[in-house]
């Protein structure tokens, strides 16, 4: 498989916001003319977009780390730093997003041009100039940039096509492609010639539709098997299903039922496929026993409700109604779906409730604070400086945290983190925030803060 890959893990790291500039302005005769730092450039986004001419992740497979440039810092003189570019990454049509650590969906993307936001770049910090206020007419310092978001995700390509072709290792799909269309599939008389799936364009007067050329599955497919779980990956996306089934070659206690019946089998147990309707083409009939053979089994097949054609991939007898009865199911499918919207994004806001924060008590002398503004506050938040922590003070107490945690049952010289239990940052917390009151460093460590 040194040319296709179908499944990735991918780190991604969104560019960091710059941080704001603390500035005076300073010219001969006004050596205190102001404020004047400049805001810092936000950080680039990553983004997945779905590209036509992109079939494989084999590149992610080779470079799997991919990041975003950062936003650069502000300067005097009002002068905001740059935004850091985004990084589009190209991705197949049929490529499923699921988050590394959880295995939660996290888009689906379908139809050239789709694009996801997968990390987010962080924010620039404010610098001094943008924080004066009638009170604070020259602040000494500014805001931190935000870091942007930093993930693993699992990239898994499920082939979009509009028709399957199934059956067991050599039993001529690559042939069969390879007489339907222009793909030109590696073919050859052993098995597992097919590692990757193939997709041919077919035309059937005036519809035209697409037909993957799934590598051959083996008894326990469904558990994974030799290939089992890569193969049927591509088969969940295809509208309708064809039975390829070798009447030449038929090893000791096989036959072309019990090909059928084994490839049903897997296909159930793998699920998701229930509702898929289902074709057979009896393979190879210009060898002559494999005629007599397939004559045979067509009527048991058909009286089980399936359609069922007699051809030859290598003489291309039979293709023709073979295809245009693809062609007609095809058509039909179309016509009775609804339009295809495209992609869309569902975002779920944190319930956080009305003040846009919670207070939850750890225990008597613990208390946690959690909710986009707290913890963004804290990232902005430069600790070596006590002016930025006294700002900081009065941020939080505006916003009513203060308050809560008096209603959560905090008394004075009880530990407050805010942020998650694991990194984030921890003070001991009086009636009104100051600087000696809080530590700068991780949670955990001697300093505790994080």
């Amino acid at each position: 498989m040194a040319d296709f890959v179908d499944q990735v893990i991918l780190h991604i790291k969104a560019g960091d916001g710059g941080n704001g500039c603390a500035s005076v302005h300073r010219e001969k005769f006004k050596p205190l003319g102001g404020p004047d730092g400049g805001n810092g450039g936000r950080g680039g986004d990553v983004i997945l977009e779905v590209d036509a001419n992109t079939s494989t992740l084999l590149d992610y497979h080779r470079r799997p780390h991919r990041g975003a440039a950062n936003g650069k810092q502000g300067q005097g003189s009002n002068r905001e730093g740059a935004n850091g570019g985004d990084v589009v990454l190209p991705v197949p049509n049929g490529t499923v997003v699921k988050d590394a650590k959880t295995g939660e969906v996290l888009v689906d993307l379908v139809g050239a041009g789709t694009r996801y936001v997968i990390a987010e770049g962080g924010h620039g910090g404010l610098g001094n100039a943008a924080l004066a206020t009638a009170k604070r007419k020259a602040p000494g310092f500014a805001l931190l940039g935000e870091p942007g978001d930093a993930l693993d995700v699992v990239l898994e390509l499920k082939s979009v096509a509009d028709v399957a072709l199934v059956g067991f290792p050599s039993a001529g799909k690559s042939s069969l492609i390879a007489a339907l269309s222009a793909a030109r599939p590696k073919i050859a008389d052993y098995p597992f010639t097919t590692l990757i799936p193939n997709l041919g364009v077919v035309t059937a007067g005036e519809t035209v539709f697409t037909v993957a050329d799934v590598p051959g599955l083996i008894p326990g497919a469904s558990q994974g098997k030799g290939l089992g779980h890569e193969f049927l990956r591509h088969v969940e996306r295809c509208d309708m299903l064809v039975h390829v089934i070798d009447c030449a070659t038929m090893e000791p206690g096989r036959d072309p039922i019990t090909d059928y019946e084994v490839i049903e089998a897997e296909l159930h147990a793998y699920g998701q496929l229930e509702d898929r309707p289902r074709m057979v083409v009896l393979n190879k009939a210009d060898v002559p026993d494999a005629r007599d053979l397939a004559d045979i089994v067509r009527s048991d097949l058909e009286s089980r409700g399936l359609k069922v054609f007699t051809i030859s991939a290598a003489t291309h007898e039979g293709l023709r109604e073979f295809t245009f009865a693809m062609g007609e199911w095809v058509a039909a499918a179309r016509a009775s779906k609804p339009v295809q919207e495209p992609t869309r994004l569902v975002l779920r806001p944190k319930q956080l409730g009305t003040t846009g924060f919670s207070v939850r008590k750890v225990n008597d002398g613990l208390f946690q604070v959690t909710g986009e503004k707290p913890e963004r506050w804290i990232r902005q938040t430069d600790f070596t400086n006590d002016e930025a922590v006294g700002y900081l003070a009065d941020r939080l107490e505006r916003l009513g945290v203060e308050e809560e945690l008096v209603k959560a049952g905090a008394v004075a010289g009880a530990e407050v983190v805010i942020g998650s239990m694991e990194d984030g940052y921890i003070f001991d917390w009086q009636p009104t925030l100051n600087a000696e009151s809080i530590h700068t460093g991780p949670r955990g460590t001697d300093n505790r803060l994080g």
